[in-house]
């Protein structure tokens, strides 16, 4: 595919995982390695059309302050297919833990996959559910989904609720439809809830602000959007791929990348 093609691939790309994009996109962006301008526009476009993929910002702005964008580009991949993330997760769950989540976090997923010994209830969202209870049963751990009405009942069976964030900012999360009213409910409900923010997802203040005006900025009312913003307050533990932090710490940590100022302003 021609890297032109490959970048409209990555901005009209619907529900991807994020990771995939990132590699698509680091992949095409490398013919304007010799063209600063165009580089820039490129980025810009991406995160006009894709904003709450908070990696890109990560992949846009390393890019973009390197003097060897090409090189630069291959060593985000690199440390996104190194991530240990799910690893880190996958350790701090309890020996044959039940664990809740909604839709499709692949994190999640993934680290379930390799513990084996821990189970899922799932909140199906828009039909994910029997999708990802095939996908674990394939690694013969149990999970089951679970409709949405009976959420509260989830609640009361697990351990721990997890929810996967898209972009992390220094107080708040997006994280994907259904993950605001599993994190209330578990506080009512007396259950921890965990937070992943997988490597690039943790974005400085200033691109936090403008990612969550871009998502909002649409004339859909705010029970069709496709992600939900949560605050820290409301998260017990921060899994990260290194370490993890309570949710008030990830104040005082370093963002994943610095700001490039002149991604805040969007594609015309």
């Amino acid at each position: 595919m021609h890297p032109i093609e490959q970048l409209r691939y990555v901005a009209r790309a619907g529900g991807a995982d994020g990771r995939l994009l990132v590699e698509e996109a680091a992949g095409a962006l490398r013919i304007f390695g010799d063209d600063p301008a165009g580089l820039l526009t490129a980025c810009k476009r991406l995160l006009t059309r894709q904003p709450t993929v908070g990696p890109l910002w990560w992949l846009c702005t390393r890019i973009l302050l390197s003097g060897d964008p090409r090189a630069e580009g291959r060593s985000v991949v690199a440390e996104l297919r190194s991530d240990g993330t799910s690893r880190n997760l996958g350790h701090c769950l309890p020996d044959g833990a039940k664990i809740g989540f909604n839709g499709w976090p692949d994190v999640v997923v993934e680290a379930l996959s390799k513990r084996g010994d821990c189970s899922a209830l799932i909140v199906d969202v828009d039909g994910l559910g029997g999708s990802v209870v095939r996908r674990l049963g394939r690694c013969d751990v149990e999970a089951e989904a679970v409709d949405g009405a009976r959420m509260a009942g989830l609640v009361a069976e697990v351990e721990v609720i997890v929810l996967e964030a898209g972009v992390c900012g220094p107080s708040a999360a997006l994280v994907d439809v259904g993950g605001l009213a599993l994190a209330a409910t578990a506080r009512v409900v007396g259950r921890p809830v965990w937070l992943v923010a997988p490597i690039g997802t943790y974005l400085p203040e200033q691109y936090w602000q403008e990612i969550v005006e871009r998502a909002g900025a649409s004339d859909q009312p705010a029970f069709l959007f496709q992600h939900e913003i949560i605050g820290l307050g409301l998260v017990d533990r921060v899994i990260r791929h290194d370490h993890e932090v309570s949710g008030g710490q990830l104040l005082a940590a370093a963002p994943d990348c610095s700001v490039a100022a002149e991604l805040l302003v969007p594609a015309r």
